[in-house]
């Protein structure tokens, strides 16, 4: 699930074309997870956010902020519209959408700072006083 929720299958099929270098790719994936994840950790984690919702305080947010999401995002599929119109509480929020490209990794995009550092900066700047 992890490996499904975190990643593009954009750059996945671009990056691992043929079942053998799929099957190969899953192997060291799986692998290399299990030895450095709890389960218990990650039931905790999955459980943790299921009924995580910010929407009801986000208009008591005063400072700047931006929601980044990549158009290739399973967790937040930008097809739902949520962001954009949760966005919209915030006095001075702002929602970008990346379109899927050589970069993104779906859900994992979050922890790829070079995709959308140019926005947060964009932010900063505009937030100096």
């Amino acid at each position: 699930m992890v490996l499904l929720l975190t990643s593009s299958p954009f750059e996945l099929e671009k990056d691992y074309p043929t079942r053998e270098q799929a099957d190969a790719y899953l192997e060291q994936f799986v692998k290399a997870r299990l030895a450095t994840m709890d389960a218990n950790d990650t039931l905790y984690a999955f459980d943790a956010s299921r009924n995580y919702d910010p929407s009801g305080k986000l208009d008591r947010i005063k400072v700047p902020v931006m929601f980044v999401n990549s158009a290739d995002d399973l967790i937040n599929p930008p097809e739902l519209g949520i962001a954009e119109r949760e966005i919209k509480k915030v006095k001075q929020g702002r929602f970008v959408l990346l379109p899927i490209n050589d970069q993104t990794r779906g859900h994992g995009t979050h922890t790829l700072p070079a995709v959308w550092k140019q926005y947060l900066a964009e932010l900063l700047a505009e937030s100096e006083p």
